[in-house]
């Protein structure tokens, strides 16, 4: 199983990216769970975005009316809608899919938002 993960840069505070991770080498008929955790300085990685097999989808509080987590008919493309960043959303986002075999992660993408 891979993760292609894209889309990260730099932005100032207020400004948009858009996260893209592609999944290969497997079937979506066993597919659970997609999404995006991120590292920031010093910190655990924290799960930010999460989306089922199923379209429900989950946030981390602090990202709720900014982000949107959505995906391609396929299930093998997911896209995490960042907007109105703020610094302390600063770090590394990692995509991850969940299936039968278990956790996958993709490379880190590095987001940094500037004043």
């Amino acid at each position: 199983v891979q993760l292609q993960a894209s889309g990260g840069g730099s932005v100032q505070t207020g400004g948009s990216l858009r996260l893209s991770c592609t999944v290969s080498g497997t079937d979506n008929n066993s597919f659970l769970l997609m999404g995006w955790s991120r590292q920031t300085q010093g910190k655990q990685r924290e799960l930010v975005a999460s989306i089922t097999n199923e379209g429900i989808t989950a946030y981390k509080d602090s990202v709720k009316g900014r982000f949107t987590i959505s995906g391609d008919n396929t299930g093998f493309t997911r896209w995490l809608q960042m907007n109105s960043l703020k610094a302390e959303d600063t770090g590394v986002y990692y995509c991850f899919l969940v299936d039968l075999s278990g956790r996958h992660w993709g490379k880190g993408t590095q987001v940094t938002v500037s004043s």
